[in-house]
């Protein structure tokens, strides 16, 4: 293996070794919201025609534990390093920036992919979505694991202390994940919120990745697809830049 490739490979041991913590956990805690959710919304909320709630909350639930484990998995796997004193080790060695971006961003989409399909796999059990267009699934699934692991990059880079990421998880990731459709269809909100709902970039996400589910959505989803691939390759390049210049790793 080359530079990039075992960098790589170390970055998904990491999370595969406390695969538990890592997979299991977000695992349980999207069956918790769907046992909670489903139960107490089934009969009350109405979303697309012909398709139940449960089914609705599914590939919600799903999306949003590819989203927070993929930033998850970068910048604690960053600020770790940093804190223990590691990433000396790997700036000693002949690695560019893009085999840190590249190792760093796909064991990220690697483990959201995993919670996600673990996810999926188990809350698919209480309401069974259709697949009426799999690409699209594909497609944001990768684009959302790779744009906010490309966000942990930079969280990561950013942060000093495990308390710093914290902060970023939860002012920032956690309410623009929970406030981005995964339990209901913005039609269903107040005009004004809906248009504060569209300059979430991660409605996007979740509502592309529904539409691969059900053939319908809020929005288009040519769209959506222009606006993630667009805050992609942005927030992308930021994360490079700040690995090219040594940003907080090399002083």
């Amino acid at each position: 293996m080359n530079g990039w490739q075992t960098l790589l490979y170390k970055e998904v041991l990491r999370f595969y070794k406390v695969s538990f913590q890592t997979v299991a956990a977000p695992v349980l805690t999207a069956v918790l919201y769907m046992l909670i959710f489903g139960h107490v919304l089934q009969d009350h909320v109405k979303v697309y025609d012909k398709v139940s709630y449960t089914a609705f909350l599914v590939p919600g639930l799903v999306m949003m534990s590819v989203l927070q484990n993929s930033f998850a998995n970068s910048a604690s796997s960053l600020v770790q390093s940093k804190i223990m004193g590691s990433l000396v080790f790997l700036l000693l060695t002949p690695l560019s920036h893009w085999a840190w971006f590249t190792a760093y961003v796909g064991s990220s989409i690697a483990r959201g992919l995993a919670v996600g399909l673990g996810v999926f796999a188990v809350t698919a059990f209480f309401g069974q979505p259709s697949f009426e267009a799999p690409l699209w699934i594909i497609v944001f699934a990768v684009l959302g694991a790779g744009l906010m692991g490309s966000l942990g990059v930079i969280a990561g880079l950013w942060a000093d202390k495990f308390d710093q990421m914290a902060a970023f998880q939860n002012f920032i990731i956690m309410p623009m994940t929970f406030l981005s459709g995964v339990f209901y269809s913005i039609h269903s909100l107040p005009a004004f919120w809906q248009q504060v709902s569209h300059l979430n970039p991660f409605f996007y996400m979740i509502d592309g990745f529904r539409y691969g589910f059900f053939g319908v959505s809020d929005v288009s989803p040519w769209l959506s697809l222009a606006i993630v691939g667009t805050a992609f390759l942005v927030v992308s390049s930021i994360a490079v830049h700040l690995l090219r210049i040594g940003y907080k790793i090399r002083s």
